[in-house]
């Protein structure tokens, strides 16, 4: 459990320019986050977890967290990515 990378399953939408919307969080011990609003969105790395990708700047039960899209290398296959957020130290 000391990893700080933790990936999860995340719900998403397409809006119609086919831009990718999180809705919902699910964490490792299967608690679901309703993710309130999307504020931003951004080529960015995760500073204390690394590796890279996508950063969701998201509102959840009105706190601000991080969301984080890694793709996948890979053009082929169903496999675009995978999403993980940092685990708060404590």
């Amino acid at each position: 459990m000391n990893d700080i990378k933790v990936y999860v399953d995340v719900l998403v939408e397409f809006n119609e320019d086919g831009v990718m919307l999180p809705r919902l969080i699910t964490w490792e011990d299967g608690a679901k986050y309703e993710i309130d609003r999307v504020v931003d969105i951004r080529p960015a790395p995760a500073a204390r977890a690394g590796g890279g990708g996508d950063r969701y700047t998201v509102m959840v039960k009105g706190k601000r967290t991080f969301l984080f899209f890694e793709r996948n290398a890979s053009l082929q296959g169903n496999n675009i990515g995978r999403w993980f957020v940092e685990r708060k130290a404590g």
